[in-house]
């Protein structure tokens, strides 16, 4: 059983990309321009050619997965089924080395940043951190 504060943890960083995903999402099949506030590049990554994979926007697909980690996360809280911390570490490598070659993309072959993909980066690499200590805590453990 993880520490609980991780699995609150979970859904925290699971919710804050969700939302952050859905938005670049809605905007994506608006057709908008996504301004960025400090970084001025937001919409060279957005409409990138690497922003789509088979005409599906990776914004979903990012918000498909921040919400199967967030739901996940609820279905252990509620059941205390010992599977689900099996699938939400692998979870979050998988979403992990996606955001490493996003962001390589963003900095070395689009040559922008954008600052919403930069914090989908951030909030990925922090469930990664939790399922690991959850991973260390399990090791220990035995």
């Amino acid at each position: 059983m993880p520490r609980k504060w991780v699995t609150v943890g979970w859904l925290v960083f699971s919710f804050i990309g969700f939302l952050d995903s859905t938005y670049l999402t809605i905007q994506h099949y608006r057709g908008a321009l996504i301004g960025c506030s400090i970084l001025s590049n937001c919409e060279e990554v957005t409409t990138s050619e690497y922003s789509v994979i088979a005409g599906i926007p990776l914004a979903l697909l990012g918000a498909l997965y921040y919400l199967t980690i967030f739901l996940l996360t609820i279905a252990y809280f509620d059941t205390k089924h010992s599977r689900i911390l099996t699938v939400i570490p692998l979870l979050t490598i998988l979403g992990f080395v996606a955001s490493l070659i996003l962001v390589y993309l963003q900095v070395f072959v689009i040559h922008a940043l954008c600052l919403y993909c930069l914090m989908s980066a951030l909030t990925s690499t922090g469930l990664f951190i939790l399922a690991m200590i959850s991973k260390f805590d399990r090791f220990a453990k035995t």
